[in-house]
């Protein structure tokens, strides 16, 4: 029996992979999650309930017979947007990710797949192409999460010379359908975009790619991807105001002033002051304006070779991402009422 541990199963990627492999039968999925509130299991899908910062609820989870191959997708992580890397990301983010690759040695996985991000590559100089690097450093990126993710990274590789047969898959911004809430950001900026309740739009971008891209070559990469090697998930560079225009051809929207980055950074003291007295996350901080302004130039040449990685045009996940918004609502609300 192929047994394949997605952690992180009701995240946006984790939740993406499963839609793409719910109906393989196979492969028997084990999907980890905080809660199963509102989750049910499929044919081939069992969730279970743990914590990645506690190793003895893990342990049900890599249960198996002896003739089973075990395969890993470790997607659970905190994506944060703050500036400063708190305890509870790093326990999260590197300790639970160690708890998860520990665990994966101790039970001889086939293949140990490790959802990392571009953000723990090296912040270069703008226009210079960034490819897959080999050593992670968090003194060489900004933010704590940017931090988390390079000293994750950089700790998983080294477990592959103690025979953890691991590899890494690194995402770019990531956007499109099958979310199971709206904690996602840029799930919640085209949200509130649509809704009227995004005050402005920052002048500047970043590379986003789709979900279903991303799913399918981590998925590839059980197969064809190299222990040890890194791969870059990304599309390329767009615009904010031009993800607006997209939105735009789909709903009607009130359109909003897009400001400098500096104007931003001005008012950034006033928008966090709302955000906080609304009791809401605020989409602008230091850090992603600071990311809105940096070089994106991802080659995800390698990706595209080795793991049949071909992100489609954003304007495609623009368009499924409000038809499933749409959707999503909608069943949100019906369980309300």
């Amino acid at each position: 029996m192929k047994i394949l541990i997605i952690t992180g199963a009701n995240g946006h990627l984790g939740n993406t992979i499963i839609n793409l492999l719910k109906n393989n039968k196979d492969i028997e999925i084990r999907g980890l999650v905080l809660s199963k509130k509102g989750l049910e299991d499929g044919n081939n899908l069992k969730y279970y309930e743990g914590d990645i910062r506690n190793v003895d609820s893990l342990i049900p989870l890599f249960k198996h017979e002896k003739r089973d191959l075990i395969y890993v997708i470790h997607t659970a992580a905190i994506i944060s947007i703050q500036d400063k890397l708190d305890d509870n990301l790093y326990d999260v983010n590197v300790k639970g990710t160690l708890n998860i690759a520990n665990l994966a040695l101790k039970n001889d996985v086939e293949k140990f797949i490790y959802v990392s991000s571009v953000h723990a590559l090296k912040v270069e100089e703008d226009k210079k192409v960034i490819k897959e690097e080999t050593e992670f450093n968090p003194d060489f990126v900004e933010g704590g999460y940017a931090k988390t993710k390079a000293i994750a990274t950089q700790k998983i590789l080294n477990l592959t010379k103690k025979g953890l047969n691991a590899l890494i898959v690194q995402p770019s911004g990531i956007i499109g359908p099958y979310f199971l809430d709206e904690n996602n950001h840029l799930i919640k900026m085209i949200n509130d975009y649509i809704l009227g309740k995004l005050p402005a739009g920052v002048k500047g971008g970043y590379d986003f790619v789709d979900v279903r891209d991303v799913a399918s070559a981590t998925i590839n990469a059980i197969k064809f991807g190299e222990v040890g090697e890194t791969y870059i998930l990304a599309n390329k560079h767009y615009e904010i105001k031009d993800i607006f225009k997209i939105i735009d051809k789909y709903v009607k929207t009130k359109k909003i002033p897009i400001i400098p980055i500096f104007l931003a950074k001005i008012f950034l003291p006033l928008l966090t002051f709302i955000a906080k007295k609304k009791k809401i996350k605020p989409l602008y901080t230091k850090y992603s304006l600071f990311t809105l302004g940096i070089n994106d130039n991802f080659s995800h040449e390698k990706a595209s070779k080795l793991l049949h990685f071909y992100p489609r045009d954003i304007s495609i996940t623009i368009k499924d991402t409000i038809e499933y918004l749409k959707t999503f609502i909608k069943q949100k609300n019906l369980k309300k009422s």
